[in-house]
């Protein structure tokens, strides 16, 4: 993958970096030699997950709170990565109005101080973290980042997140236009690995944590739903490179794999991975999630675009994923899983 590393001296700021993704992202920065700012809640972000590090700063805070003062509280930055959102299924589901106003206020007002938060208050070079959800309840086989999108109806919870992450999408692009900031909108594809928790309805921890508890893995529906899963650590190495190349901003791009695996066949890979004893139990969507949600056969993406930009590949076999999420998951504490 063509990549371009952090020049001498580059300060970052990174929302949501004490999450899962953000806080391997964060890692990849400090290994370039940038100074990287994290700004994070910690509702889903774990201190535990980033390193003691003289080049980070970890402002323990709602973003909401910052970005009013983002000059003062955080100086003037280079690159900012927008990880912060309402992220998981479960999550979504269960508190949908906090979700909604989380990704779209926080994100409207980021992109504002966006605006001014670079050097000499100009505009700062900005990536959006969005999802494959914003393709809503499409039919096709593979999913294009200029395809038009169907979603149900505003009664039916689901499809709140995907409406909130396409207006995010829009709000991006719209200063990108209207106000020349460089910015890239990245939709994630089913990232997976280790520092990923199974309690926002991530699949694949779930089915890990399971598996080693010697507890059934349960599928939801029948199992043969598909997606794609990538390793997170593939994933973060796009951000960067994608956010540094001129012909990228003011675009989208999927980021994610493109092999598809059903959902019952990812249970019995964990199992087998595992060297688990453990059995594949089925559940019924609607005793699993609350009303007003419904399941997407398959979500695959298609990757022309990113390959082209950057050579993008997702080079980690799923396997290796899993076994690498057992271990650190085998690691921790019993409290913190």
């Amino acid at each position: 993958m063509s990549e371009a590393s952090a020049k001498p001296g580059i300060h970052a700021l990174v929302t949501g970096g004490a999450g899962f993704i953000g806080s391997h992202l964060t890692e990849l920065l400090l290994g370039e030699g940038a100074s990287v700012t994290v700004v994070d809640n910690l509702s889903t972000g774990r201190l535990a997950n980033l390193p003691d590090h003289d080049r980070l700063r970890v402002i323990e805070a709602n973003l909401a709170d910052v970005l009013p003062h983002l000059g003062a509280e955080v100086g003037p930055v280079d690159e900012i990565y927008h990880l912060a959102a309402a992220v998981g299924v479960k999550l979504v589901m269960d508190k949908p109005a906090e979700a909604i106003e989380t990704n779209v206020a926080l994100t409207a007002e980021l992109l504002t101080a966006a605006l001014t938060a670079g050097p000499a208050s100009a505009p700062c070079p900005t990536l959006i973290a969005s999802s494959s959800e914003v393709y809503g309840k499409g039919t096709g086989e593979v999913f294009s980042e200029d395809d038009d999108v169907v979603y149900g109806p505003t009664t039916v919870t689901r499809w709140s997140y995907a409406a909130s992450k396409a207006l995010d999408e829009h709000l991006a692009l719209a200063h990108h236009r209207d106000h020349a900031l460089p910015v890239v909108v990245a939709r994630f594809f089913n990232t997976v690995g280790p520092r990923q928790v199974g309690e926002y309805g991530m699949v694949l921890p779930r089915f890990v944590d399971a598996a080693l508890a010697g507890e059934p893995l349960t599928v939801f529906g029948d199992g043969s739903q598909s997606r794609c899963f990538a390793d997170v650590r593939d994933v973060i190495r796009a951000l960067p490179a994608l956010l540094r190349r001129d012909g990228c901003r003011g675009r989208v791009f999927n980021i994610g794999a493109d092999t598809p695996i059903t959902i019952r066949e990812l249970a019995e890979t964990v199992i087998r991975v595992t060297g688990s004893e453990s059995e594949i139990a089925t559940l019924p969507f609607s005793a699993a999630y609350p009303n007003g949600f419904e399941d997407l056969k398959r979500r695959r993406p298609d990757l022309s675009r990113i390959r082209e930009a950057i050579g993008f590949a997702a080079e980690t076999p799923l396997e290796q994923t899993i076994a690498d999420l057992a271990e650190a998951r085998r690691a921790e504490p019993e409290a913190a899983r």
